[in-house]
């Protein structure tokens, strides 16, 4: 949300300067991040297909305890369900 383009969107969107402030406020959060565990993250990824996303860009947060790859590997088969 440092980047100015980015924070731009948002507000174009509807997000107020509250929302965006300190690294974005709860509810913008959820509303841009698919996040917990993987039923939740299946959950948001099904419902923005069904509601006509023909296309959904998962990126994910390394961690100490879990690599990108590890986590790529894990959302895999979610997105194959999702997709159907």
């Amino acid at each position: 949300l440092t980047l100015e383009n980015y924070a731009n969107n948002l507000r174009r969107l509807g997000w107020g300067e509250a929302d965006l402030a300190d690294g974005g406020g709860d509810a913008l959060v959820d509303a841009v991040v698919a996040w917990g565990d993987e039923v939740a993250v299946e959950a948001r990824l099904t419902a923005h297909l069904e509601r006509g996303a023909d296309h959904v860009c998962l990126q994910v947060l390394s961690t100490p305890e879990r690599s990108q790859l590890d986590q790529l590997r894990t959302l895999a088969p979610l997105t194959v369900r999702a997709v159907g």
